[in-house]
């Protein structure tokens, strides 16, 4: 009787011994599952990481490409800007040479003949009466190279005017309207609307 007790009672502890065992496989079974899912997780989550990191510098340096270029397209109209701004500098400098150079030349070929004329009146022998023609010959000739040259003198007939006139001496007349031009000391020429010299005046008050 005792040992049937005996035998039932090992048996039983060796059942509960077995359910021990199957219910610490199974736990340790269930942590191994939720592990390496844990695992398989983190290893996605690194991957997607990684991808998109990889996108991110694919962008960037795609970006910096772009803006490599244009920074080398920039450099170059740069250049070219430059190239072209010199090329017009010295262009226009050759150009305005070149006028002061005619427009000179111009004048000494109006001015020479006068020189011819002033040399044969101070050569020329003859009365004082000639000599006066000699000279009246050479101030029409000097006269007409100013009209070639589109100078001409400045009006100082009538009104004083600072534009044109300058005046160096006042006079008080009562016969007289103020601002009147009284006499002329030096006359004026202008060449277009440039004044070239004013004229020297005596204004009343």
């Amino acid at each position: 009787m005792e040992e049937n007790k005996k035998n039932s009672s090992a048996e039983d502890l060796d059942e509960k011994l077995k359910e021990n065992l199957e219910e610490n496989v199974s736990e340790e079974s269930e942590n191994v599952d939720i592990e390496e899912n844990a695992n398989q997780v983190q290893k996605e989550d690194e991957k997607n990481e990684f991808d998109a990191l990889k996108e991110e510098l694919a962008i960037l340096r795609n970006s910096k490409d772009k803006l490599q270029k244009e920074v080398d397209t920039l450099k170059d109209r740069l250049l070219r800007i430059t190239a072209e701004y010199d090329n017009y500098r010295k262009r226009t400098s050759k150009e305005k040479e070149g006028i002061y150079t005619d427009a000179c030349e111009d004048v000494l070929k109006e001015v020479l003949p006068i020189i011819d004329n002033l040399e044969r009146a101070i050569s020329m022998e003859g009365s004082a009466e000639d000599i006066k023609k000699g000279v009246e010959m050479t101030m029409k000739s000097f006269k007409d190279s100013l009209n070639k040259l589109n100078v001409e003198e400045i009006d100082a007939d009538g009104n004083f005017d600072p534009n044109f006139h300058n005046a160096v001496m006042h006079v008080e007349d009562e016969s007289l309207d103020p601002n009147v031009i009284v006499e002329v000391f030096q006359k004026g020429y202008k060449r277009g609307d440039k004044v070239l010299r004013y004229s020297m005046v005596k204004v009343a008050n």
